[in-house]
């Protein structure tokens, strides 16, 4: 059959575009790396600030991303870098790019694209996740300044819902977070988390979305985070993978876990225990506060302690990496590692 030469450039171009997008997802899901994510609105990078004294103020907020984003080795151990917007149209104070300072790490720049949580009308107290209006051309502006992957998240609660009405909402969302309030067991979460990504699977489909080429961030199985009994790691792993293998095709290269509130080793050993056997996928790590916790607290706005908060970054992004690996052990954690940073009604 002759294919003719327009039809022959376009098939040749969707070849490479699929290449390509196979050469981010295999740099994003390689052995012992996961995602840093720090695509926190100003206003929720505003509290992680004022936790430390400081004003929320544009300077500031590029302090801290810098020390972040600058850390020397980062690359070892983080693969993929979730963006805020002002973010990633920042530069260090030497005038470098952010996004150039990830690249020379070998680390994936990333955008968050939805535009937030507001209330969903008629629901029971439950939001929706707004942004699709004008997204097709800001994601153009955000690939040229870039970024090479996109995150989109929306909540589902447990004690509010899901409603159907909600569940609508979960169409174009790869990223529903089921939050940990509440005082359910984790039979319930898992009840959840199986409707939720049901859903999300069967419009993803319905969408024509090719599922070997996106990664998925969804929250682990855990019980309500005002449960009267906590569960171990193990039992946190196994209600996790039994959601996980009976909604998520092994076609899907990468699950890459949000802490959600846990604690820095509770998201940790909980991760390891998932890595105790082979998964169809790699199994790993995209998170914020259970990365960046430590690091406020070592470095306190001050110049001075900034080396000493990038090795606190390190020690984290190393004790998850072997997490993905199923080798970390919780041996010499410090106490600040084991407090949980649960928020009732937590927005970001």
């Amino acid at each position: 059959m002759k294919i003719e030469k327009t039809n022959r450039k376009s098939l040749e171009c969707h070849s490479s575009s699929l290449h390509f997008i196979d050469l981010q997802l295999k740099s994003i899901a390689s052995p012992g790396r996961g995602i840093l994510a720090i695509d926190e609105s100003n206003a929720t990078c505003g509290k992680r600030l004022s936790s430390i004294g400081l004003d929320n103020t544009e300077v500031n907020r590029q302090a801290y991303r810098q020390l972040l984003l600058t850390t020397p080795g980062l690359g070892e151990y983080i693969s993929g870098a979730i963006l805020f917007e002002e973010t990633l149209y920042q530069s260090t104070t030497d005038g470098k790019k952010f996004v150039d300072c990830l690249c020379e790490q070998n680390i994936v720049p990333g955008i968050k694209v939805d535009k937030g949580l507001v209330p969903l009308p008629g629901s029971n107290n439950e939001s929706w996740c707004q942004g699709l209006d004008g997204l097709a051309s800001r994601s153009a502006e955000y690939y040229k300044q870039g970024a090479r992957f996109a995150k989109w998240r929306t909540v589902v609660s447990i004690p509010c819902g899901p409603s159907a009405l909600a569940d609508n909402g979960l169409v174009p969302i790869v990223e529903p977070e089921i939050l940990l309030d509440g005082e359910h067991p984790i039979e319930r979460t898992l009840e959840v988390a199986e409707r939720v990504w049901a859903e999300v699977f069967y419009y993803l489909a319905e969408n024509s979305v090719m599922f070997e080429g996106i990664l998925l961030k969804p929250s682990m199985v855990t019980p309500g985070a005002e449960h009267k009994e906590k569960a171990s790691p193990e039992t946190i792993a196994k209600h996790t993978l039994t959601m996980l293998k009976r909604r998520v095709p092994p076609s899907v290269p990468g699950i890459m876990f949000l802490s959600g509130g846990q604690s820095e080793m509770e998201a940790t050993l909980n991760l390891n225990a998932m890595n105790q056997s082979p998964n169809p996928w790699h199994v790993s790590f995209s998170y914020a506060r259970a990365l960046q916790n430590s690091v406020l607290k070592t470095w306190q706005g001050h110049p001075k302690n900034v080396e000493a908060a990038q090795k606190a970054l390190l020690a984290r992004a190393k004790a998850n990496s072997l997490a993905q690996l199923g080798k970390y052990t919780a041996e010499g954690e410090n106490e600040d590692a084991k407090k949980g940073m649960f928020s009732k009604g937590y927005t970001y």
